[in-house]
């Protein structure tokens, strides 16, 4: 069976960010823009990050231009903006397609497992990989980072083992 462990991901870097190298840790997925009205969820992503990746959360933002151009910068001007107006020190992927025939791997396995529903329809969709590689939960656009139904999952998915 095919878990979130299987993919990669091009990071921002221009490295690899490997979600095997994560095995048994729950994984927070988010695709960012840095010109949308939801951009300041950044804030409260890192404070997330911050908060619990000492319990073993990794939170990984993959930056999209599918909705609204709003991510048209390059990977540098990325880098830039988020840690200079929010602080990002979470891994970030390189800008990626997350719908359309150019969608990332890891998105269209995120929509097998969530269905139809689950599919990004804008920018700051949150995805929850438990331990165990699966789709745990997902969140629109507009739930918060900071709100409790999202610490919630979050908490679980760090105690399940």
């Amino acid at each position: 069976m095919t878990t979130a462990y299987d993919f990669t991901l091009p990071s921002l870097d221009g490295g690899t960010i490997d979600l095997g190298a994560l095995r048994g840790k729950p994984i927070l997925i988010v695709n960012t823009a840095s010109k949308c009205g939801f951009t300041p969820q950044f804030e409260g992503l890192q404070a997330l990050w911050s908060f619990y990746r000492g319990n073993g959360l990794t939170i990984i933002g993959v930056p999209s231009n599918d909705f609204g151009n709003q991510e048209p910068g390059t990977s540098t001007e990325i880098a830039t903006f988020c840690a200079r107006n929010y602080s990002v020190t979470f891994p970030m992927a390189a800008r990626s397609h997350v719908r359309g025939a150019d969608t990332l791997p890891l998105f269209r396995w995120i929509a097998q497992q969530g269905g139809l529903m689950a599919r990004p329809r804008w920018n700051f969709y949150k995805y929850l990989i438990g331990r165990d590689g699966r789709l745990a939960n997902w969140f629109v656009s507009l739930t918060s980072p900071e709100s409790h139904r999202m610490r919630v999952a979050i908490e679980r998915a760090i105690l399940d083992t």
